[in-house]
């Protein structure tokens, strides 16, 4: 079955770093683009990245163009988020997914933004 499980967040202060991962298995990695998502509390889930399954090509939401940077290791099944510059915005719960015809989520890494 999928499994998608997100590790690296934590409390940074502002303008700090943060580097998400995501380990993927279940499924053929290299053949799916990969997606993270974000929810804050009381606010609607928010597309954050997307990359394609080959990683040639990435997309981001106006929100985090020019501080998060995704991409992939198909080797590893590996799926990260680099995020620099972090703002107090940005605190939220991180989700790595990938759409099957179903999107199948993981359970989340937090982020905090915070001094």
């Amino acid at each position: 079955q999928v499994q998608l499980v997100e590790s690296g967040g934590g409390l940074v202060q502002p303008g700090g770093s943060l580097r998400l991962s995501c380990a993927a298995s279940g499924f053929t990695f290299r053949s799916y683009a990969m997606t993270w998502y974000r929810q804050a509390p009381g606010k609607e889930r928010e597309l954050v990245a997307t990359i394609t399954n080959s990683g040639g090509s990435m997309n981001y939401a106006d929100s985090v163009k020019g501080r998060f940077t995704i991409s992939r290791d198909n080797r590893k099944n590996m799926v990260y988020l680099q995020m620099n510059g972090l703002k107090p915005e940005d605190t939220a719960v991180y989700y790595c997914t990938v759409n099957r015809g179903v999107r199948y989520w993981g359970q989340g890494t937090q982020v905090t933004v915070s001094s």
